[in-house]
């Protein structure tokens, strides 16, 4: 069996005619109106006294159907089922711009938060899109089940190699090498995700995201099709669709014209290695709390000065870790300086947690 792409339209009704309505015996369509060329909306009554429910309905001139009428779906989102008849992967087409692939149990999911604001502007605008896999759909038992009891024993469940397999071979098709489109499974234990492998991701024409759930997903899949791991950071979520979206809006905001103002990725947190420096607004003055006053001065040198010392300060203070990469990338300052401010940052960790 082979994957195809199925919008899985409502069907005409028994006894359709070619040039007028419908006639359902479960109940009535009215017509309710006009919208553009032989398109129209129509109500559907399932039975007397019940309420209705509406859709599009196609028709020519001389009133028969071009096509049947489909429910609308979020931001060109997708259905994946099954087929009988085996095609060729790499025929399949590919939207332009940069595509993001989710494999998961929860299409429905998606585009979730990255349909809004200005990664849902640029969905909507065509420069990047969003494919969501259902992973259900390559199991092929009558329960559609995609999980199995750990090997050796153990609480929970497993993805199952073979339905993992059929959704990462239909995800692949018509997609360039792993350089230019990674395959990534979200895991606590892949390696930390931070700005230098979002502008990588960015860089590529897509990415292929699976999401696990349950304990994790069958070794042997991921050996196989060599998934990369990638991890948010030291914690645990109940499945890797949040950490998808927290991936693709750090990735999709790097493609060009997604961002209003392209200037504001060079100043932002971790585009140099550091932490942003603080920001202020009007009024100058405010509670009692005023702008620093060389942000008013206008002697940009001196703004510029200012703000990478902040910068540096804030990043020795909450993120020393940042830091000791930052002086051994740099050379600027004194590596020694950045060993005391990591040991004085542990030792006031632990004096912390023991006050508690």
């Amino acid at each position: 069996m082979s994957g195809r792409d199925e919008d899985a339209p409502d069907a005409p009704g028994p006894g359709a005619a070619p040039g007028g309505p419908n006639p359902s015996p479960r109940g009535e369509r009215m017509r309710l109106g006009s919208h553009g060329d032989g398109v129209s909306l129509e109500r559907v009554e399932e039975r007397p006294g019940a309420p209705g429910r509406d859709r599009q309905v196609v028709r020519a001139k001389d009133g028969s159907h071009l096509r049947r009428p489909t429910p609308t779906r979020s931001h060109g989102t997708r259905r994946v089922v099954l087929s009988s008849t085996p095609r060729s992967l790499d025929a399949a087409p590919r939207a332009a711009g940069f595509t993001a692939r989710a494999i998961t149990i929860f299409p429905q999911m998606f585009p979730g938060p990255l349909g809004g604001s200005l990664t849902g502007t640029a969905l909507k605008d065509g420069l990047w899109s969003m494919e969501p896999v259902d992973l259900r759909a390559f199991a092929r038992d009558k329960h559609r089940s995609v999980d199995g009891p750990p090997a050796g024993g153990g609480p929970g469940l497993v993805m199952k190699p073979e339905v993992v397999d059929r959704a990462l071979t239909f995800a692949a098709r018509g997609t360039p090498g792993r350089r230019e489109w990674p395959v990534v499974f979200l895991s606590p234990r892949g390696k930390r995700f931070d700005q230098a492998m979002a502008r990588r991701f960015a860089g590529g024409q897509g990415i292929t995201l699976l999401c696990g759930r349950f304990e994790g997903v069958d070794e042997r899949v991921l050996e196989k099709h060599a998934v990369e791991e990638v991890s948010l950071g030291d914690f645990v979520l109940t499945g890797g669709e949040i950490a998808a979206m927290a991936l693709l809006d750090a990735t999709v905001r790097l493609i060009p014209r997604v961002l209003g103002n392209p200037e504001s990725l060079a100043e932002e947190s971790h585009a140099a290695g550091l932490l942003e420096h603080p920001q202020y607004t009007k009024p100058a003055d405010w509670d009692g709390r005023a702008i620093p006053e060389v942000l008013l001065s206008g002697h940009h040198a001196r703004i510029a000065e200012w703000r990478r010392t902040r910068s540096e300060d804030l990043t020795k203070e909450r993120r020393p870790d940042l830091w000791r990469a930052h002086v051994a990338k740099s050379g600027h300052a004194d590596p020694g300086e950045a060993a005391e401010l990591s040991d004085a940052h542990t030792t006031a960790a632990k004096a912390g947690k023991k006050d508690d």
